[in-house]
C-alpha cells in the first residue's frame, strides 16, 4: 500500500512526536509498505515564533499538491496541525479524498502557556481541524475521553512503542554517567520549554540530584535560576539510553503530553517513573507497578519521587517489555482505514480518479 504521511514534526526536531513517526514509518516500510513521507525539511522554512527551533514550511500548498498527484497515494495521514497539515487538509477536501489525522500534542494547552490566547479558542481550530478527518488517532483512553468532552469525533486509540534493544538497563562493565554525582539521580527528558512545565521538577525539595536532559527556549533561564540543577543539553542515541539507565527515578512533570515517549524509554531501562496525574501517566502508569502518580496536577510530585525510588528495576523493565514497535506501526496500519468503516469501493474509486487525472493525456494541437 502506498501511504503519504504528512507532518510539520520531523527530524532535525527532537521530540517524542518526531520519534514515534520515523520510527513507525521504519517499521512500515520493513513491512513492505511504500511511505511518502511530506515534512517541513523539503521547503523553506521559517522559525516558529518564541520556540526558534521548530521550522514551520513556507508557501507549501502547490508543492504539497503536486507530491500527492506523483505518487498517487492509497491511504492519507495527517499527523499535525502546521502548515504542512493544513495543506495536506486542504488538497483532501478538495479532491474528496478520505484521510485520517492524530492528535499528539495537546495543543490548546500548548499555546495558553505561551500567548494570551484562551484554551477555548485552541480547541475550536483544533475541533475545525481534525472535524473532516476519516479516523481521529490518539495514545490514551484519557485523552481519547478529554477530546469526546470537547466535541471531537471518530477518535481510536492508538498506543506507542519501544526500542527495548537501545533502552535497556545498565549491563555489567557498562560506565555510570553520573559517577561522581549525589544519589539519588533524579531525571527528566525532553524539550525545555515552559509548556513541559519543567520548573515544578527543578524546584523540588529533593536529596541528590537533579538532570535535565535535552534543550529548549527555557533552558537558560532556568539554569540561572536554579543552578543546583544539572542541564546536560541534548543526548540521543545510545548517549540517550546511558543516561536512562544510570538514573535512580524518572521524573515526569508535563501536563500538556498526550502520552509521553519518554516514560516508555526509561521504563526500558528499568527506570522507574514519578509523574503528575494526567492524560498519559494516568493511563499507563497505574497498576503497571513502574511508578507513582502525585495526588494531583499541582502537588505531591516529590512524595511520588520518593515513593517511586523504591521501586524494583526488574519490574520496570519487566513491563517495558511488554511495548513493541512493530506492533505500533501494525495498528496504525489498520487504523489508515477512515471510522466507521465506509464503503471500501468508495474509498479506493476516489483515489483511482485521481490517478487517471494524473495519467490523463494533454490534448495537442494538430498540424496544419
Amino acid at each position: 500500500m502506498r501511504i503519504l504521511l504528512a507532518t510539520d514534526a520531523w527530524a532535525p526536531q527532537v521530540n517524542g512526536v518526531v520519534r514515534t513517526l520515523t520510527r513507525v514509518v521504519a517499521e512500515l516500510r520493513d513491512m513492505g509498505e511504500e511511505v511518502e513521507v511530506i515534512s517541513p525539511d523539503q521547503f523553506p522554512t521559517f522559525p516558529l515564533p518564541t520556540y526558534p527551533e521548530i521550522k514551520l514550511a513556507m508557501g507549501a500548498h502547490d508543492k504539497v499538491q503536486e507530491r500527492f498527484k506523483a505518487f498517487e497515494p492509497e491511504a492519507i495521514h495527517i499527523a499535525t496541525e502546521g502548515p504542512l497539515g493544513l495543506a495536506a487538509r486542504r488538497i483532501c477536501l478538495d479532491w474528496k479524498l478520505p484521510f485520517t489525522t492524530s492528535y499528539h500534542t495537546r495543543f490548546p494547552e500548548y499555546v495558553s502557556a505561551r500567548f494570551p490566547v484562551p484554551l477555548a479558542a485552541g480547541y475550536a481550530y483544533m475541533k475545525w481541524f481534525h472535524r473532516p478527518s476519516g479516523r481521529l488517532m490518539v495514545a490514551t483512553e484519557t485523552m481519547r475521553e478529554e477530546l469526546q468532552r470537547h466535541g471531537f469525533l471518530n477518535i481510536s486509540l492508538w498506543s506507542k512503542g519501544l526500542d527495548t534493544e537501545m533502552f535497556h538497563p545498565r549491563r555489567q562493565g557498562e560506565p555510570d554517567v553520573f559517577a561522581g554525582f549525589v544519589r539519588p539521580v533524579w531525571l527528566n527528558v525532553g524539550r525545555v520549554a515552559v509548556e513541559k512545565n519543567i520548573e515544578s521538577f527543578v524546584k523540588l525539595d529533593l536529596p541528590g540530584t537533579k538532570v535535565v536532559v535535552g534543550d529548549g527556549p527555557q533552558r537558560e533561564e532556568l539554569a540561572t535560576k536554579y543552578p543546583d540543577v544539572v542541564f546536560a543539553g541534548s543526548k540521543f542515541d545510545a548517549d540517550l539510553a546511558a543516561h536512562y539507565a544510570c538514573a535512580d527515578v524518572f521524573v515526569f512533570p508535563s501536563l500538556t503530553d498526550t502520552f509521553g515517549l519518554v516514560i516508555l524509554e526509561a521504563w526500558g531501562a528499568g527506570t522507574p517513573v514519578a509523574a503528575f496525574t494526567a492524560p498519559g501517566p494516568a493511563d499507563i502508569i497505574p497498576e503497571s507497578g513502574a511508578g507513582v502518580l502525585a495526588i494531583g496536577q499541582t502537588s505531591g510530585l516529590a512524595e511520588a519521587c520518593l515513593e517511586a525510588l523504591k521501586i524494583d528495576r526488574i519490574t520496570v523493565r519487566d513491563v517495558a517489555l511488554g511495548y513493541s514497535w512493530r506492533a505500533c506501526a501494525e495498528e496504525f496500519q489498520r487504523l489508515l482505514q477512515p471510522y466507521p468503516e465506509p464503503e471500501k469501493s468508495r474509498f479506493w474509486r476516489r483515489l483511482r480518479r485521481l490517478a487517471r487525472l494524473r495519467r490523463k493525456p494533454v490534448p495537442t494541437a494538430g498540424v496544419a
